[in-house]
């Protein structure tokens, strides 16, 4: 490129595109350069800001400066910018802002003569290659920009006493602009604002609810509102249709809706991602039909990865005194320079570099769609529109009935009860999947959406990402593994979402919290004795009892994941249960929780009353050893008390006194006697302590088995070398009751001439002791303790 450069006969032009060559060098680099502390520095006045003060600054500290705002510092770590991806196309594009202030210091006569070339051109090479002929064009940053201009454009057309009676001839006949539900949000109330007309001058046209699509605007319906408009005295003015609708990409009916406005007057303005593949060889009729409306919006920056090129907006009109009133069209030289980023880049892209970028775009759709449809409960929201260059999917689940003919019938169609909570339910995983996506495919930019019908939804829209992240087919492949590999987890959970909440509700003290945003099993809560349910602020108490719980249920390290955040709709605190990724045994799970949670009750209240207890204790003990003073001092007498007549007292006479003394039982709360340890010399066990609670049930794990994994039953949970083991336990069983039997029987018979048989060690008495207790720990050895027995 410096060769290049050096060809260039205006030495202004060739040093500032060495300049920004090395400064997109420099900011593309992402190695941090430490400047050296400048020594010395003059005194300079606290009211200028600090990269102000002195001489200025050189260009490599300034570049270091956007740097590091840019890729963050030292200490943070580091993050992909989309400025690594923007290609040679996108230093076209970025020659072109710099050039444009270049070109801007030539003067008058050349500068006009080049911005005329320059919008011409470009005007002309949008037209031919998006099928738009004998069109103008008018380049805006702000998307919607162009649409409030040809609004303005429609309003001076059909009111031709605007420019002179101003809004006086909108309030005798307002003006109405129709725009679908399914349209962008905030577009209706954007373009009132730009206009200066009131929200009533807006038209909402509702979509099919019968027949079609129910993204696609419905024609008879908005038939019927023109009617009703025009009985009124209102005007209908313009009609905003789409080319692949902001949320799912489907398209308008726009030949039917052409024909519509012709016969009512009406302006047709149609925008959408679906217009790109206009410059396609093949396009569906559908979209075709854009080429025959009065305006269209063309975003041509994310299509063809290019940053910073302002959006198009393409229409028909042959009065250029309405245009230049309308704002269209301008004498203002940088207006006109707009165009310049895209001149450059077009240039350097060619026809095929385009079609090939917007070609390469639909292919990675076409080739999720059709991966998709091969996997199970992945549902598409455009199947019908194979040349729409978006794909929105999302998780679903059929209900499970136990009558096969009803097996295929969705969850919707059955319970409104049920309707409400499956579908907070699937949209909560849904968006779960989605974020899970968004993570491990970050190269096809991943969109997750709420939809009003369909609910929580992913959108893959390769011609708004593809360009400027690189995405390739591997990169779809991986997402289609992806969804697989996370398929088992979404169905699994929310197959135990319902047990989980009917064992909560059949379980004293928890309490089920109904999240819809929460993906995992469920939310549970713990009521403790003073707990009330009627309020929502936070609750201490119980935020300290699930504190210890999510402890407790984390060192079970089981395959779940527990939360404690707060209760939805209140401050309270919950326990929330993750996802499950196979075969959980929720009554375990619940069981557990509930056992948990009341043993740290139990516990923190033990502790609580503690310091009442031992305090208590304290001051019975000093009344108690007071009064034991009292009776040795009614026992040994007063003589005794004196110093020295007391020592010769007790030299000649002993007193024989026992000793006693108190003990406190922290268990019982009690005081209790030491005679019995200074008589015996052993201390007292005291009262015995209450048991620890567990489980009602006791489940046997296997060695391995992690907790809340429902074991299976059968012989595929037994091992052939457990049963072999208990082939040989049986055999020894048998062979032990047989001999016992014989040597009841040879005592029976010849008590006085047999010899005694040897008795049964004390081993295995003790043995079948405990196989006759506890039968169900081998199943295998029922039928020999039977015999024993």
């Amino acid at each position: 490129m410096d060769a290049s450069l050096e060809k260039i006969a205006d030495p202004m032009l060739a040093e500032m595109g060495k300049n920004l060559k090395e400064a997109m060098r420099m900011l593309e680099n992402n190695s941090q350069r430490r400047i050296e502390e400048e020594n010395g520095k003059k005194p300079v006045s606290e009211d200028i800001p600090g990269p102000l003060q002195g001489s200025g600054q050189d260009m490599v500290s300034i570049l270091q400066l956007v740097q590091n705002l840019m890729h963050g510092d030292e200490d943070e770590e580091p993050q992909s910018t989309r400025i690594q991806n923007i290609g040679e196309q996108g230093h076209m594009a970025l020659l072109g802002h710099s050039l444009g202030a270049y070109i801007s210091t030539l003067d008058t006569e050349k500068l006009r003569k080049l911005t005329t070339r320059i919008l011409s051109d470009t005007t002309l090479w949008l037209c031919r290659i998006f099928r738009y002929e004998n069109g103008c064009a008018y380049f805006h940053e702000e998307e919607r920009e162009g649409l409030a201009k040809i609004c303005r454009l429609a309003i001076h057309s059909r009111y031709e006493d605007f420019v002179v009676d101003g809004f006086d001839v909108l309030y005798n006949k307002k003006p109405v602009i129709y725009v679908s539900a399914a349209a962008r949000p905030g577009l209706g109330q954007y373009l009132c604002n730009q206009l200066g007309l009131p929200l009533p001058c807006l038209c909402r046209v509702p979509c099919n609810t019968m027949f079609g699509s129910q993204h696609q605007m419905d024609i008879a319906f908005l038939e019927k509102l023109i009617k009703d408009d025009i009985e009124k005295g209102r005007l209908p003015l313009l009609l905003v249709a789409s080319a692949g609708t902001a949320a799912v990409g489907h398209t308008d009916k726009i030949g039917r809706l052409k024909e519509l406005c012709e016969q009512y007057g009406i302006w047709l303005h149609v925008e959408g991602v679906n217009l790109a593949t206009l410059a396609l060889g093949y396009v569906s009729s559908s979209v075709l039909a854009a080429t025959k409306c009065d305006s269209m919006t063309l975003t041509p920056g994310p299509w063809l990865g290019l940053p910073a090129v302002p959006a198009v907006t393409l229409y028909k009109h042959d009065d250029p005194a309405l245009t230049l009133v309308a704002g269209l069209t301008s004498n203002k030289p940088a207006d006109k320079l707009r165009a310049l980023p895209l001149w450059l880049s077009l240039q350097y892209l060619g026809l095929d570099g385009i079609v090939e970028r917007i070609k390469h775009a639909c292919q990675l759709s076409q080739r999720l769609q059709e991966s998709l449809k091969k996997v199970d409960h992945i549902k598409i929201l455009v199947e019908d529109e194979l040349s729409s260059p978006v794909v929105v999917f999302r998780f679903f689940q059929e209900l499970p009935v136990s009558d096969p003919a009803f097996k295929a019938v969705p969850v919707s169609n059955v319970c409104p009860a049920a309707v409400g909570r499956e579908r907070h339910s699937c949209d909560a995983l849904n968006r779960w999947l989605g974020e899970q996506l968004k993570q491990l495919v970050p190269t096809c930019g991943l969109t997750v959406m709420d939809l009003e019908v369909d609910g929580t939804c992913v959108r893959f829209s390769p011609l708004m990402t593809a360009a400027v992240l690189g995405t390739q087919a591997e990169d779809v492949d991986q997402l289609v593994t992806s969804i697989q590999s996370k398929l088992p987890v979404l169905t699994c959970t929310l197959q135990l979402r319902e047990e989980f909440r009917q064992e909560v509700e059949g379980t004293a003290g928890l309490l089920y919290v109904d999240d819809p945003n929460w993906p995992g099993i469920g939310v549970v809560r713990y009521e403790h004795a003073n707990d009330d349910n009627n309020s929502l602020k936070s609750d201490p108490e119980g935020e300290k009892i699930h504190t210890g719980l999510l402890k407790k249920l984390n060192e079970l390290e089981s395959d779940l994941i527990f939360k404690m955040g707060p209760e939805y709709k209140s401050m309270k605190s919950c326990i929330y249960i993750g996802m499950a990724s196979d075969d959980v045994d929720v009554s375990e799970l619940v069981e557990t929780i509930a056992v948990t949670a009341r043993e740290i009750e139990e516990n923190s209240r033990l502790l609580e009353n503690m310091t009442e207890v031992v305090r208590k204790g304290i001051q019975e003990a000093q009344v108690q050893l007071q009064k034991a003073n009292e009776e040795r001092l009614l026992e040994e007498g007063v003589l005794r008390q004196i110093p020295v007549v007391g020592s010769v007292l007790n030299w000649f006479s002993p007193v024989q006194a026992s000793q006693k003394g108190r003990s406190f039982n922290l268990t019982a709360g009690s005081l209790e006697s030491t005679e019995h340890t200074y008589v015996y010399k052993v201390q007292g066990t005291g009262v015995t302590p209450p048991p620890t609670p567990s489980g009602t049930r006791s489940k046997h794990r296997l060695p391995g088995q992690k907790p809340f994994k429902r074991s299976l039953r059968g012989s595929d949970a037994v091992s052939e070398t457990s049963s072999v083991s208990h082939i040989e336990d049986l055999e020894k069983v048998e062979q032990l009751s047989s001999e016992l039997l014989e040597h009841g029987n040879l005592e029976a018979h010849c008590p006085e001439q047999a010899p005694s048989a040897p008795a049964p060690s004390a081993r295995q008495t003790e043995a079948l002791q405990n196989k006759a207790q506890h039968p169900e720990d081998d199943h295998p050895q029922v039928e020999g303790l039977e015999r024993l027995r």
